[in-house]
């Protein structure tokens, strides 16, 4: 329980800092891991929406072809799934140096994004 807090509140931290930039695939697994009903403590629709519009202040990159290509060379490369690879990508297009993810290996650089684990 200590821990999941410990969690948010660098999540905030984070997102009151500012520079922070979104992809739309990262809006879309928020919303579905957000409110799935099989979670302790499921999002209602409604409360998972108003997140992802105050989220859109930031920069939101889109999902593009482009994109998707990039993401499939990256994959191929990192033997990453085309998944985490989008995200990677995703990062790189809106400019981004610095990739926050816990899922990702800390310290990993991708051709110039580096991957931090804020939860570390």
């Amino acid at each position: 329980m200590r821990a999941e807090m410990d969690k948010r509140r660098t999540a905030r931290d984070v997102l009151d800092g500012g520079d922070v930039a979104l992809s739309v695939q990262v809006l879309q697994e928020f919303y579905v891991q957000a409110t799935r009903p099989t979670r302790s403590d499921p999002l209602q629709h409604e409360q998972a929406v108003a997140l992802i519009e105050a989220w859109c202040r930031f920069p939101v990159q889109d999902t593009t072809l482009g994109l998707v290509r990039a993401a499939l060379d990256t994959s191929a490369r990192y033997r990453l799934s085309y998944w985490d690879a989008t995200i990677v990508e995703a990062a790189r297009l809106a400019g981004c140096r610095v990739l926050l993810s816990e899922d990702l290996s800390d310290g990993q650089d991708f051709n110039g994004v580096r991957v931090e684990n804020p939860f570390a």
